[in-house]
């Protein structure tokens, strides 16, 4: 009995042992680098507006510092194009767009796993955007080939637009630095109109799927 004791017993201080050293590989770890992609963007309107999607482009800065093993933070700022687009089924005829240009700040946790050459990556959190400029392109005129055309006359309203983002994607690790493909979508929070009783729309929200490759520098680790 007291063999298989002490055996138990030195059989836990060694898990306790390798576990501590797997603790003591790990070091925290901050990199930093910029990213470049493609967004495709809609509005989520209320009455509801025909749409396909509207093709924009995003890019800026990434800071990133995994505090701990499978776990990190991650912040950005970027430029983003988002929008949306309309359909005119029985009229192809017509066409209309508009892109509202965003600063924005994606603060999200960082979740990985993996191997030192690849990982899979996920990012989720709260982004934060404020609207910089805005570019309408149609040739309607004096044409409403849609029921709902309030749209086309108003300007965005509300310059704050806040939400959450998150995706999956896959990181290579080089001599050189990160290289990281990463899929992400946004649901926006708040709506680009007002939404009083007696505006044209109870919902304005944007909705955004983008596609991005990032590149990332290890500045300590």
């Amino acid at each position: 009995m007291k063999r298989i004791f002490y055996n138990a017993l030195a059989g836990l201080i060694l898990s306790a042992s390798l576990f501590a050293q797997e603790q003591e590989e790990f070091k925290p770890e901050l990199a930093v680098g910029g990213s470049f992609g493609t967004t495709f963007s809609s509005i989520g309107f209320s009455p509801k507006v025909q749409q396909g999607m509207l093709m924009g482009y995003t890019g800026g800065v990434t800071v990133r510092y995994n505090t701990e093993k499978s776990v990190g933070l991650q912040a950005e700022i970027n430029y983003v194009q988002q929008g949306w687009k309309e359909q005119f089924k029985e009229n192809p005829q017509y066409a209309y767009s508009r892109v509202i240009n965003y600063v924005e700040l994606p603060i999200m946790t960082h979740i990985y796993t993996g191997g030192k050459r690849a990982k899979f990556i996920f990012n989720v959190g709260p982004k934060f955007g404020y609207e910089l400029n805005e570019n309408t392109d149609s040739n309607l005129g004096t044409a409403t080939p849609n029921s709902a055309n309030d749209q086309h006359n108003m300007a965005v309203e509300k310059k704050l637009d806040w939400g959450l983002c998150g995706g999956p994607g896959m990181e290579i690790s080089t001599g050189i630095g990160y290289f990281i493909l990463e899929g992400r979508y946004y649901c926006a929070l708040g709506n680009i109109f007002s939404s009083r009783k007696e505006d044209p729309f109870a919902q304005s929200s944007s909705k955004v799927l983008s596609l991005k490759l990032t590149y990332l520098l290890p500045v300590f680790k």
